[in-house]
């Protein structure tokens, strides 16, 4: 058995579509994965050589990055998985590929989240694992950033295996999609959301808060998001006092209430439960 102590580094191949044009395919074939696992190791070993000392483990599925940044990392989860039920475990160091069965069907491991499938980004999520990983993780972690372009022929077997048009392939580690998700974010305008996602994410036993007008107010603690739901009347006592106009307070509240949907469905996106909370008096202790 491999042991469950043995350091771990958690990376994506991601993929940017050029226009947005989702994949043909939902997985490449178990050869083809096979394939492609060879060439991730090797793009890698390039990088950082303490890879080839690693098990390496490739989920040649795309998914949403969402799906990839959720707590406890359960994408990364199954890749684990995977990697213990795979044969050879005690015949060195592994590259395993997993991909769609022999008649081309992605089995439900492997299977992404159908309400996730637009975007222009999707990932691959692949793990190193062994001795090795802990000190080839951190170099990877410094490099892949800067320098984890595809190599050409691992970038055309990506095209032609997913059937996809791709812009770029990179190399990321989970901190590195993080930090682009943030950005994306942000760009967005999701930015005020981020703390409550950064902190289920690297600190689910901590707390944070959201709570700075004309934001919707939210904690996160206990593994979860609470939204304090509020009346017309206690929306307008916490963010509108000095209005008068009643159209734009109306037009104010329908705002701010499509506000609390957008954030409840990225939290959900990211499997982190949303529990709305009744605040008669718009109060922030309602949420404790």
């Amino acid at each position: 058995m491999i042991d469950a102590n043995q350091p771990v580094f958690r990376g994506v191949v991601a993929l940017e579509l050029r226009d947005g044009t989702p994949p043909r395919h939902a997985a490449l074939n178990a050869d083809a994965a096979g394939e492609l696992t060879a060439l991730l190791g090797r793009d890698l070993a390039a990088l950082v050589p303490a890879v080839r000392d690693c098990d390496l483990a490739l989920i040649a599925a795309h998914f949403d990055p969402a799906e990839a940044l959720r707590p406890g990392w359960p994408l990364h989860r199954r890749v684990i998985e995977l990697l213990q039920r795979a044969p050879g475990q005690a015949q060195g160091v592994r590259m395993v590929g997993f991909g769609a069965d022999a008649q081309g069907e992605v089995p439900m491991p492997l299977q992404a989240d159908a309400n996730l499938a637009g975007g222009g980004l999707r990932v691959l999520p692949f793990v190193l694992r062994g001795d090795a990983a802990k000190a080839g993780g951190e170099q990877l972690e410094d490099l892949l950033l800067d320098r984890g372009m595809a190599a050409a022929d691992t970038a055309l077997a990506l095209q032609d295996g997913l059937g996809a048009s791709i812009e770029h392939a990179r190399f990321l580690s989970l901190h590195d999609l993080a930090a682009m998700m943030a950005l994306q974010y942000q760009n967005v305008g999701l930015e005020p959301l981020w703390s409550l996602l950064e902190t289920a994410l690297l600190e689910p036993e901590a707390e944070a808060w959201l709570d700075a007008g004309p934001e919707p107010l939210a904690r996160y603690g206990d593994g979860e998001v609470r939204i304090a739901l509020m009346d017309p009347g206690a929306w307008r006592k916490r963010y509108a006092t000095d209005e008068t106009d009643n159209a734009r307070l109306e037009r104010g509240f329908e705002l701010f209430q499509a506000r609390q949907r957008q954030f409840a469905a990225v939290l959900e996106a990211h499997a982190i439960p949303v529990q709305f909370v009744h605040c008669a008096n718009g109060s922030a202790d309602c949420l404790r």
